[in-house]
């Protein structure tokens, strides 16, 4: 959704573009007419011009796209859905404005035990473990008694004709000790799947570290490329405005006018792109964290 609202302020981005480049057209005409501009300017503005309307245009091919992936996430069918008329049925404003939310600059850790992928690794290094008890249970085996008191007689029989090696420790403690390796061979193995999930566990964690860090970093880093991204589109505004009056009064060729025209939309670009980032970001570290980070959210993991 972000990406498709990132893809509508560029295609805006592009109408307003295009309206000053059909501005500086006919602007080029009128002076080729009174014959203070020569018929190169006007072909330079018409390039600038249908160059801009094509990658408008092509804008429609990756927004189309993400409308239909919007479709399928909500259960409809890509054909004839409309995220407009979605926002409209939700009581959303087609008008979308972005507002980045502000994350605290401290965050408990156990925010992260929220994550399915964290959650599920504890549970399997817990399940491990109990593993290795199971293993090492099958060495004390159960005798059974019976019900009046005292060893049942099958039982009792048994132990009297037993070899004298199986005498001192009964019939079922001999056959378990006696078993080839088998039981120890279990509880090693046991063990190594407990130390393999524990690993696994805590590569998980620290996976989710990562992602916490990168996006926290993502988001403040965005933030002042931002800032002197708006700097950059102001002063590529002010220059277009400046060499339009001096190719007004003679002084430049079209071509300076072409150049910082050209320099302000890809700045304008960039600018856009930058708060796509940042909006993937903030989405990226609400997931990282296993979801948002109020005060309530706070509270409850505490």
């Amino acid at each position: 959704y972000f990406q498709l609202r990132v893809n509508d302020a560029q295609k805006q981005l592009f109408a307003d573009t295009i309206l000053a480049f059909e501005k500086s057209l006919e602007l080029t005409r009128n002076r080729y007419a009174v014959g203070v501009a020569g018929k190169v300017d006007i072909v330079q503005a018409e390039t600038q011009l249908f160059s801009a309307q094509a990658q408008s245009i092509d804008l429609g091919v990756q927004r189309a796209q993400l409308e239909h992936a919007i479709a399928v996430l909500i259960g409809k069918a890509p054909t004839g859905v409309s995220v407009a008329n979605i926002e409209s049925n939700a009581g959303a404003k087609v008008d979308w404005k972005v507002a980045l939310p502000a994350f605290p600059v401290g965050m408990p850790s156990t925010l992260l035990e929220r994550r399915p992928d964290i959650a599920a690794a504890e549970r399997r290094a817990a399940a491990a473990n109990a593993q290795i008890g199971v293993a090492k249970a099958a060495y004390f085996p159960t005798l059974s008694l019976s019900g009046s008191g005292g060893f049942s007689s099958p039982t009792l029989a048994n132990w009297i004709s037993a070899p004298n090696r199986a005498w001192s420790l009964g019939p079922s403690i001999a056959a378990t000790i006696f078993d080839f390796g088998k039981r120890g061979a279990l509880t090693d193995q046991a063990i190594a799947s407990y130390d393999q999930t524990v690993a696994t566990y805590r590569q998980t964690v620290l996976a989710a570290f990562q992602d916490v860090e990168d996006n926290v970093a993502a988001l403040r880093i965005l933030e002042l490329e931002a800032k002197v991204q708006a700097e950059a589109v102001r002063a590529a505004r002010e220059s277009v405005t400046l060499t339009l009056n001096q190719y007004k009064a003679g002084t430049v060729s079209y071509l300076s006018v072409v150049t910082v025209q050209t320099a302000l939309l890809s700045n304008e670009r960039t600018q856009v792109g930058l708060l796509g980032r940042r909006l993937s970001a903030t989405v990226g570290l609400v997931r990282a964290l296993g979801g948002g980070w109020n005060a309530a959210d706070l509270v409850a993991v505490k």
